[in-house]
């Protein structure tokens, strides 16, 4: 079948003659529930027995921008092989693909609308004390088992050629470590804070920071990274997580995905000043947040070294020391790409709704100033950083002083 845009009966209709799904005279329901930004997905359901899948295409085009901006259809195969290979390594923390249509740039896979998104579940302010543990395994088992560490060097290199993802790594490389830093045309921010946008515009201590990030994001094939794993792409239930749409994935710097979900984590901790009215629930939810951010780098690493003690096969990984001196650089990154997260979605293209939906201009620029400053401040002080006490450390000390600035 050549390529088109499916309408919602046509994705019901393509779903019913895959083998193994629903039965021929089932009677199926389709609602097409995207976010808006780059594809079509289709939640398709059986009413009578409440069997459902979801339907992702790919569009040629970024749909946020519309059809001046054309994107590559291999993020479709991109994103069903990351999901296979991650799904191979943590079965129960990401969604089973039953299907993949390379010509209409398709994938059917399971349905996960039982829980929620998580961005959505942080600004209402719920806590979610299995998520460290969930997302810390995710991080370890997807990135060491697709490493050099992990996987086998032939294999290794294999899977770096399937994943060349220029297209959408160049979106990263402009809108996270670029454009934001700069007068650009795609920037997106809040009138109220143009002094300070423009003050990092003007901060050569800091662009030269973000230079350095960017290059190891250009050039450093640690593992089989997601690219793009914030809150927004996190299900979540009380019990249990599904991480989806890796479209971005390529071979990368391992620290990018850790520092993507901390980023995450602390745009929700600055825009609880908006979100959260009642001054002790937003302290203590903050906590939470901070105490989050911490058990999520604890897991991943505890997770990771046990694999590397275990199953290492590169044989200079069991050189005394080096796994330490290892660590060390990746709590590094992460924390430095964590506050380009951070900056980006202030300044840029794609804002976040933990400060978007703040509906007080003025609120939300308090906000997001604070973000700032905490973004500015893991990007400098990171190679300061040892332990994860040492970023949420950071961000304590930048919040208290930007409140008693603020107070001034």
């Amino acid at each position: 079948m050549a390529y088109r845009a499916l309408s919602e009966q046509e994705a019901v209709q393509y779903v019913k003659q895959l083998p193994d799904l629903f039965a021929a005279e089932a009677e199926l329901t389709s609602r097409e529930i995207g976010d808006g930004n780059l594809n079509l997905v289709f939640h398709i359901r059986e009413e009578a027995t409440g069997k459902s899948v979801v339907v992702k295409q790919a569009l040629p085009y970024a749909r946020v921008v519309g059809e001046s901006w054309p994107l590559t259809l291999d993020r479709a195969r991109i994103e069903s092989e990351a999901l296979r290979i991650q799904h191979k390594y943590v079965p129960d923390l990401v969604p089973e693909v039953y299907h993949f249509d390379e010509e209409l740039a398709l994938t059917v896979m399971e349905d996960v609308s039982d829980h929620v998104i998580m961005r959505k579940g942080l600004i209402a302010g719920n806590r979610y004390p299995l998520f460290a543990k969930q997302i810390g395994r995710f991080l370890a088992h997807t990135l060491f088992y697709t490493s050099d560490l992990g996987a086998h060097p032939y294999d290794k290199k294999a899977l770096v050629g399937r994943f060349i993802n220029p297209e959408l790594c160049k979106i990263t490389e402009d809108l996270v470590f670029t454009d934001p830093y700069e007068d650009a045309p795609t920037n997106s921010f809040n009138p109220l804070i143009r002094r300070e946008v423009e003050a990092i515009w003007n901060n050569k201590p800091l662009k030269l920071e973000i230079a350095k990030l960017k290059y190891d994001f250009l050039t450093r094939a640690e593992a089989l990274v997601h690219g793009d794993l914030h809150t927004g792409s996190i299900f979540i239930s009380p019990t249990s997580i599904k991480v989806i749409d890796p479209e971005f994935a390529y071979y990368g710097p391992i620290g990018f995905d850790i520092g993507a979900v901390i980023a995450n984590l602390l745009l929700n901790y600055a825009g609880q000043h908006g979100l959260q009215p009642d001054t002790g629930k937003r302290e203590a939810y903050r906590e939470y947040l901070l105490a989050t951010v911490e058990d999520v780098w604890n897991e991943f690493v505890s997770q990771f070294v046990q694999l590397w003690h275990k199953q290492a096969k590169e044989r200079s990984a069991h050189t005394e020391g080096f796994w330490q001196s290892y660590v060390q650089r990746l709590i590094r990154d992460a924390a430095g790409f964590a506050g380009c997260k951070i900056l980006r979605r202030v300044i840029g293209l794609a804002g976040v709704a933990d400060l978007n939906s703040i509906a007080d201009d003025q609120t939300r620029a308090e906000a997001e100033r604070l973000a700032l400053a905490i973004g500015q401040a893991l990007i400098l002080e990171r190679n300061g950083v040892e332990v994860s006490t040492d970023i949420t450390d950071i961000v304590r000390t930048v919040t208290a002083r930007y409140y008693q600035e603020a107070a001034v």
